[in-house]
Order: structure tokens, then sequence, then C-alpha cells
């Protein structure tokens, strides 16, 4: 298979983001001055760079990038004037001016002392949070950002179907097989990083484990689990823990083209047939999976497919579902993008309607003590017949 591929977005592209979000905080407030943004995807979202800066938008829109490291890089990467070097928020200031403005920021990544820094050089009379305004306007996904979702896509499809199988052997550990699916990954044109956007959640690959410890208790706030090297970074695999005949190896990991991630999860059972109850169990996931990807239309409310797909399952089933006991989560997918976990979430408290080209990841898991972690994940985008998958489509267990 060749790599995956995308080209940089243009400038149009990237101006049209910017025409959305302006619309979007039009909408939203008939007050606001001036918007913020801080966090590095963002600023990637709206400029085509990632770095160390500050960008600003006015409600007239115009707007520019201060890029403090590196500014030379910035000018390399992003199609998009102005862009000035910054040495520090002063610079800001004298392009903004001395009038008090409403400011719109991103509240769950600038930090305190960011703030006060803010507020000690640029005349900020209010400040309000930008982070569901700019999420609800990067959930829905353009042409472009189709077209590399859909690229990670394929490549996500291949590598978990085809190369995968040709990774697994007998007394090889967690860490072994990440390790050589990373190298895998970067291959097939991965980008490099699978990123999450939850406080400090460190996510090197996704989740690689064999047997019960796809269920070890995580501080991860997914419904599978995975041991890790050590306590200090519970990441890439368990290096004691190695393959044997009969185990049940789970893999949920991101893959991504240009930034922009897809999200899949893939049983295997190592070199024996699984059991009729794991094979149960699992196909029951698969048809929820299924339920739901038919049920993501433009209309639709997050909150009642959660509600009425949950409200059918019977007592045993939900024992352990999304998770493990006390652990058990309160979701059945989530948003996909720059980041893996974005909005919308199909999940309690999630009433926006669902809008065509959003993209989510659908992942009904249920965990059974003994053996592992079992159902599927896969990437939907939002069509009026339905969802569209991105990443292959629901697989059974498959036998290596």
């Amino acid at each position: 298979m060749k790599p995956a591929c995308a080209a940089p977005p243009a400038r149009q592209e990237l101006e049209s983001r910017i025409d959305r979000l302006r619309a979007a905080l039009d909408a939203r407030d008939n007050a606001w001055d001036i918007a913020l943004v801080a966090d590095k995807v963002n600023q990637y979202y709206l400029t085509g760079t990632m770095q160390d800066g500050l960008f600003l938008l006015k409600r007239d829109g115009a707007f520019a990038y201060f890029a403090r490291k590196s500014f030379q890089r910035a000018r390399r990467e992003s199609p998009l004037p102005p862009i000035y070097p910054m040495t520090s928020y002063r610079d800001v200031a004298r392009h903004l001016g001395p009038s008090p403005v409403r400011a719109y920021l991103e509240m769950e990544v600038v930090t305190c002392a960011m703030c006060e820094r803010l507020q000690k050089h640029l005349p900020l009379r209010e400040i309000a949070a930008l982070d569901g305004v700019i999420g609800a306007v990067r959930a829905v996904k353009s042409p472009y950002e189709l077209a590399c979702m859909e690229a990670s896509g394929r490549a996500h499809a291949y590598l978990l179907e085809t190369v995968v199988p040709g990774l697994l052997r007998e007394g090889m550990s967690e860490a072994d097989l990440a390790m050589q699916l990373y190298e895998a990954m970067v291959a097939l044109g991965h980008h490099g990083v699978t990123r999450f956007a939850r406080f400090q959640t460190d996510v090197a690959l996704g989740q690689v484990a064999f047997g019960e410890n796809a269920i070890y208790p995580s501080n991860f706030y997914g419904p599978g689990g995975m041991k890790g090297l050590c306590p200090a970074a519970p990441l890439l695999g368990d290096s004691a823990r190695l393959l044997q005949k009969g185990d049940i190896v789970y893999l949920d990991v991101g893959f991504g083209v240009q930034g922009y991630h897809t999200d899949r999860s893939q049983a295997y059972c190592f070199g024996a047939t699984p059991s009729d109850e794991a094979l149960r169990l699992h196909r029951a996931c698969l048809a929820l999976q299924k339920q739901v990807a038919s049920l993501l239309r433009p209309g639709a409310i997050p909150h009642e497919i959660y509600a009425s797909v949950t409200a059918d399952l019977d007592d045993d089933f939900r024992e352990n579902f999304m998770g493990v006991g006390d652990d058990c989560l309160k979701f059945l997918g989530h948003g996909v993008g720059l980041y893996v976990d974005e909005t919308p979430v199909l999940a309690p408290g999630f009433h926006e309607p669902l809008q065509e080209n959003m993209a989510l990841a659908v992942e009904p898991k249920k965990s059974v003590p003994g053996v592992g972690l079992l159902g599927g994940e896969d990437t939907y985008l939002v069509t009026p017949g339905g969802g569209r998958c991105l990443t292959g489509g629901e697989k059974d267990i498959l036998v290596v």
C-alpha cells in the first residue's frame, strides 16, 4: 500500500476557517472584540503552522499571528499574512492598541500565569471562554479535512487488518509489538503522534495489550486499560507480558495524516480460536456499533442516541460494559479530528444536534475478566444516510 499523504492546508482553506470562527463568535456574542488563540493545535487549524505563539482575531475580520519560536518556521509553513515575531505580549499590545476589549481565550488551555501576563500587557476588559466556540467550528470538517481523514482511515484499516497479523509472534512483549507497530505506522504515512485534548493525557500510540492487561485499571479516560512500561509512564505496553497462544490481543490506536486522526480498535486471537462466549460478546458489541452508526445523521441528538441505545441493554451485558466494575464510563463514542477526543460526545448531557460532516468514533466495548477486552471501534462521518465508515468497518475477532 502506498503511504497516506496530503498537502498542507492552502490559504483559502485557512481563511475559510477564520471566517467560520468569526461568524460563530458573532452568533454567540454581539459584544466580543477579540479572540486570542494560544493552543498550538488550534493555531495549526487557523494558520497551518504550530509554534509557540499567539493568534489574534478581531471582530472586523482582521487577524495576525505572533510567533515566538519559531518565527522563521511560521513564515515558511503558513501561507497567511501577516506573521510577526514576538518576544513578549507587549508586541501583541502594540498591534492591538490601548482601548479595553472583551476577549475570548481558551480557558481549558491558558494557564493562570499566562492569563496574568496577558492581562498585564493587553487591555483586557472582560474574558470569556473560547474553547466551546472553536471546538464547535472544528467539529464540522471541510472537504480538505475529510480528504486527510479518509487517507488516514484507509491506512488505518490496512495497518490493523493486514500488517498487524504479520507482526504477532509467540513470546514477544507488548512493548515489542508497540515499537514494531509504530515503525509500520510511520512507513504508512502516519504523522507521528496521537493527540488528546484531555488535560495531562499522555499517549504514545494508544492501547496495546494482551489478555487481561487490556482491562488493567488505567488513568486514561477510556473503556480499556493498559499496564504500560511503569507507573511513571503507563504507555506503549508491558515489557514483561509476553504473547501466548490463546491470548486476546487488543489494539486501540489512532492514526493520522497532516494532523487529522482516525480512531479504531481491533481484537485478535493468537494461535487459537476464540471461545464461543468471547465471539458472542464481541459480536454483540459490533451490533451495537452498527446500530449507533446508523443513527449518526444531521439533527440527531447525542444524548438521545446514548439513551436509546443503552436503554435496551440487559443487566448481564451492562456489567463491565465500557469499563470494569465502578470504572465503567457513560459514553458510546466521541468526536475525532485534530485531537482524538473532540466534541461531540455520544453521552448524557450533550444536546447540540449533530451536523453533516462531523466525524465520530463509535466504540461499544465489553470487559471480560480472565479474557480481556472485546468489541470494536471505527470512525464514521455524519451523513443524511447515517454514519459512513472511514476506517474499514466493523470486524470480527481476527484469528492469527
